[in-house]
């Protein structure tokens, strides 16, 4: 009930941190035990996501030290969390054979599990080099089960009412195998295993050779789809295409990829298709504003935290941020019921309570709605401009196709 409540609180918080939460690829999840095999971009975002949007109730295996750091540590006891012990925060990995031994445990309960295998956090363009714990829960489970590789995209990470894809592969079938007296299994399949979960991951995320070249993608990416409303998954798709095409006009033709990078780069970009303008929360404005004057402070407050906590480390802006609009917005809520309320009448501060937080949704959206009309107005003029940047880049797709690659987008 506790694990219940707190995931319902935490998938409140995404659902408002994020403007579109997308889930796909949930019919390929058998009906078995699963690990759930994720990337990890974005610190404890990445788990929070998945112990809410799951569509199993899911363990995950997280740093030791989290389990010890106040409240958040709470919450991820409470959301049966397994601890890792890793040598880089000065503890004995030999104690992960309790932690194999739990993991272990859930899957012979028919449950999931879920696992970072690149061992930590971080911001590069391509997946890190994986970790072999993975491979060694399943082989030494003495169970069929499956591994789901799982890809977490985020448009933004870093950004307030940005959107975030769970992105579910096809399942990796693992059956028992024979293990040591230790419970290890056999060296050389859990190496082999390892290998496929690293080529499945592949298949479910979006990596290129540098930041710079994932910028190029993404501008060409919002060229190629004119701002239409599309699924994550179909943008993320689209995405692969054009870095796996950004890679072979590198390698046959890159004199071609400079032009075309010239083009992509000097072109305005045509913004996500606007949300229709609802003539109540044009009503609603007077009461939005009101509430963006009472929560800015808060919210620059919190801009600043996630400046300057992070250590120049992008993958924790988004933690920062999160954590600490839970704690904040709170305080400031109570705060003003008890000066304004609570000291006058019982009531009154039960209203401002309740009242508060409903400004605050308002004010987000009277200020998407504002966003939506400028958008509007701003597509009225960059249509022409972006529509020849489109042909041209379908030229190239032609010209790609009829090389026989398998990275043109077109048809995209």
């Amino acid at each position: 009930m506790i694990r219940n409540a707190v995931a319902a609180i935490i998938g409140v918080v995404a659902k408002t941190f994020f403007r579109r939460i997308e889930i796909a690829g949930v019919e390929r999840i058998p009906d078995q035990p699963v690990i759930f095999a994720v990337n990890h971009p974005n610190a404890l975002i990445d788990p929070l996501f998945l112990l809410c949007f799951a569509p199993r109730r899911v363990s995950v295996l997280a740093k030791a030290p989290i389990l010890k750091m106040p409240v958040i540590g709470a919450l991820a006891r409470a959301l049966d969390t397994v601890p890792v012990y890793r040598r880089q925060d000065n503890m004995d990995p030999a104690q992960n054979r309790d932690t194999f031994g739990r993991s272990r445990e859930v899957l012979q309960k028919g449950g999931a599990i879920a696992i970072f295998p690149e061992g930590t956090t971080h911001s590069d363009p391509q997946l890190r080099e994986l970790k072999t714990g993975a491979a060694r829960i399943a082989l030494g489970a003495a169970i069929p089960l499956s591994i789901m590789p799982t890809g977490l995209y985020y448009t933004a990470k870093q950004t307030f009412r940005s959107s975030v894809l769970m992105y579910f592969g096809n399942p990796i079938a693992v059956q028992p195998e024979p293990v040591d007296a230790s419970g290890e299994p056999n060296r050389q399949s859990v190496e082999r295993l390892t290998a496929a979960i690293d080529a499945a991951l592949d298949d479910v995320t979006l990596q290129a050779d540098s930041h710079a070249a994932l910028e190029l993608i993404a501008r060409a990416e919002k060229i190629f789809s004119g701002g239409e409303d599309i699924a994550l998954a179909e943008e993320l798709e689209l995405r692969r295409q054009f870095v796996a095409g950004y890679t072979f006009l590198r390698e046959h033709d890159p004199a071609r990829l400079t032009r075309l990078e010239a083009m992509i780069r000097k072109a305005d970009v045509i913004e996500a298709e606007p949300e229709p303008v609802r003539a109540g929360n044009l009503l609603l404005a007077p009461i939005g504003i009101a509430g963006a004057i009472l929560h800015w402070p808060v919210y620059r407050l919190i801009g600043f935290l996630a400046t300057h906590l992070s250590s120049d480390e992008d993958e924790m802006v988004a933690t920062i941020k999160v954590l600490s609009g839970m704690l904040l917005y709170p305080i400031l809520w109570i705060a003003i019921a008890i000066v304004f309320g609570f000291r006058f009448d019982f009531w009154m501060g039960v209203s401002l309570l309740l009242l508060q937080p409903l400004a605050g949704y308002i004010a987000l959206m009277t200020a998407e709605t504002f966003e939506s009309i400028r958008a509007s107005l701003n597509r009225a003029g960059l249509r022409g401009q972006q529509e020849a940047i489109r042909e041209e880049i379908l030229s190239v797709s032609r010209s790609m196709s009829s090389l026989s690659s398998p990275a043109a987008p077109s048809g995209a």
